[in-house]
C-alpha cells in the first residue's frame, strides 16, 4: 500500500512541477476536476486508515491521550479538527457502506458525506433500510449539483422523494424533537472573570434567537463612515443598547425599571474636582471616565468619606434628565445628535455638555442625546460637543481629522 501511495505521491510532484500556462485551457480544466476526484480518494482513504488506526488503539499505545489529540501532533491539525476526522470515519464505518463508495469514488466531498451520513441515517430510523438506500442514491445525485449547505437543507426533505407516505408524519416528529432539543439545551451562562468583566456562553432556542437578532442586528450595523468598531464589538454595543431600553420601560419586575444606580465612592476634594472611581452594586469597580459617562443618565449614590474613610454624606438619588426635560430634550435633537447618526431617540443617553460633577446644570442647553456608541466616543475622543447660536448642537472634530475644525451638524432627524 504505501508503495503505490508513493508513486501516485511522485506522480502528482511531476505534474504539480509541470508549467501550468503551458497547457490549453481544456486541459487545465479536466486536470482540475481530476485533481478533485483524487482528493475526494484521498480523503476516503485518510478516513478508512484512521478509523483503522483508532480502532487498533495505535495513538495510546504511543501514548497519546486519544486518537485526536495524536493526529494533532502526526499530521499539525487543531484537536477540533482532528475529532472531526475521528468521528466521521467511524459514522462512515459503521454507517451505510454506500456513503463510504460515493466518496471514494470521487462522486461527494468530505463535507458531503457528512451531510449525507447523518440525513441516511436519519431515514433509515424513519422508514427503513429500503427507503435508506434511495435517499442515498438521491444524495449523491444532489451532491452533484449542490454544495453542503444547501445539500444539508434540502435534506431535510428528502423523505418526499422516498417514502412520501411518512413524510410529514416523519417531518414533524423531526421538528417535534428539534424543539424538545432545544427547550432542553437552552441555557445562558454568565461567568466573571478576575477583571470585572463578563463572558457570556449559552444556547437560544430558535424563538429566542429570533428575538435576539430582531434586536440587536439593526443596532449592529456601522453608525456612519467613520465607525471602526469591529462586527464583534458592534454586536456587544448593541446588546448593551437593547439593555438600556429595557431599563427605561420601566416593566422589569424589581430594580428592573431603573438606569443603572452608581455607588460613587470618593474623597471630597475628588468629588469637586471630578467624579472618581465608582462601584455598582454588584462590587464591580469602574473607572472614573466610564463613571462620568453613566452618569449622565443615571440614578446617581454619592457616598462622601473623609480622610480616615468616614462616610460625610449619602447624598439621596439624584434622577438627572427625565421627564419634561427629556421630552425637550428630545423634541429639539430628534435622535443621537452627533453627525452622520440616525439613531433614534429611544436608543440615546442624555449627555451633559458641562459634567454636573463639574458644576454643570441639568438643563436644555446643558445637554445632547446620543446613542450609546457615540456617547462612549464622545468620553474618549478628541471631539467637543457645544450648542450653536440656534439652540441646537454642533459637533467640533479634532485637529488630527479636520485641521480647520469646521463644526459639523447632524442632518438626519427632523429639527423642530
Amino acid at each position: 500500500m504505501v508503495e503505490e501511495l508513493t508513486q501516485a505521491e511522485g506522480a502528482i510532484a511531476a505534474f504539480a512541477d509541470t508549467a501550468a500556462w503551458a497547457h490549453p485551457e481544456g486541459e487545465l480544466i479536466a486536470a482540475l476536476d481530476t485533481a478533485y476526484r483524487i482528493e475526494q480518494r484521498l480523503a476516503a482513504l485518510k478516513l478508512a486508515l484512521i478509523r483503522e488506526l483508532d480502532g487498533r488503539g495505535t495513538a495510546t499505545a504511543q501514548g497519546a491521550s486519544s486518537t485526536a489529540v495524536w493526529l494533532r501532533e502526526r499530521l499539525r491539525l487543531t484537536v477540533p479538527a482532528a475529532r472531526r476526522l475521528v468521528d466521521l470515519a467511524a459514522v462512515l464505518d459503521v454507517g451505510n457502506p454506500g456513503v463510504r463508495h460515493a466518496l471514494a469514488n470521487g462522486h461527494i466531498t468530505v463535507d458531503q458525506a457528512r451531510v449525507i451520513a447523518d440525513t441516511v441515517d436519519s431515514v433509515q430510523t424513519a422508514a427503513g433500510p429500503e427507503a435508506a438506500d434511495k435517499a442515498l442514491g438521491v444524495l449523491v445525485d444532489w451532491a452533484g449539483q449542490f454544495d453542503p449547505t444547501l445539500l444539508r437543507k434540502l435534506s431535510t426533505r428528502v423523505l418526499d422523494h422516498v417514502a412520501p407516505d411518512i413524510a410529514d408524519a416523519a417531518a414533524k416528529a423531526a421538528l417535534d424533537a428539534e424543539a424538545r432539543r432545544a427547550t432542553r439545551d437552552r441555557h445562558l451562562t454568565l461567568s466573571t472573570l478576575t477583571d470585572g468583566r463578563l463572558r457570556l456562553t449559552g444556547i437560544l432556542d430558535s424563538e429566542t434567537a429570533g428575538l435576539l437578532r430582531a434586536a440587536i442586528d439593526p443596532l449592529g450595523a456601522p453608525s456612519g463612515p467613520d465607525d471602526q468598531r469591529s462586527p464583534g464589538q458592534r454586536r456587544h454595543d448593541a446588546l448593551g443598547d437593547v439593555c438600556r431600553l429595557a431599563l427605561r420601560t420601566g416593566e422589569l419586575p424589581e430594580h428592573g425599571g431603573d438606569p443603572a444606580q452608581i455607588v460613587v465612592t470618593t474623597s471630597y476634594d475628588g468629588l469637586t474636582r471630578q467624579l472618581g472611581t465608582g462601584t455598582l452594586d454588584t462590587g464591580l469597580h469602574l473607572t472614573p471616565e466610564a463613571v462620568r459617562r453613566l452618569a449622565c443618565d443615571a440614578a446617581i449614590l454619592p457616598a462622601v468619606l473623609s480622610g480616615a474613610g468616614q462616610p460625610l454624606d449619602l447624598g439621596r438619588q439624584r434622577r438627572l434628565i427625565t421627564g419634561p426635560l427629556r421630552r425637550a430634550l428630545v423634541l429639539r435633537d430628534g435622535g443621537c445628535a452627533f453627525p452622520g447618526c440616525d439613531r433614534p431617540p429611544r436608543w440615546c443617553d442624555a449627555h451633559h455638555l458641562h459634567h454636573w460633577a463639574d458644576g454643570g446644570d441639568t438643563n436644555l442647553t446643558n445637554a445632547v442625546l446620543l446613542c450609546g456608541h457615540h456617547h462612549r466616543y464622545l468620553h474618549h475622543s478628541d471631539w467637543a460637543v457645544r450648542l450653536a447660536g440656534d439652540g441646537h448642537p454642533e459637533f467640533v472634530p479634532p485637529a488630527w481629522l479636520d485641521p480647520e475644525q469646521v463644526p459639523r451638524r447632524n442632518h438626519y432627524h427632523r429639527r423642530t
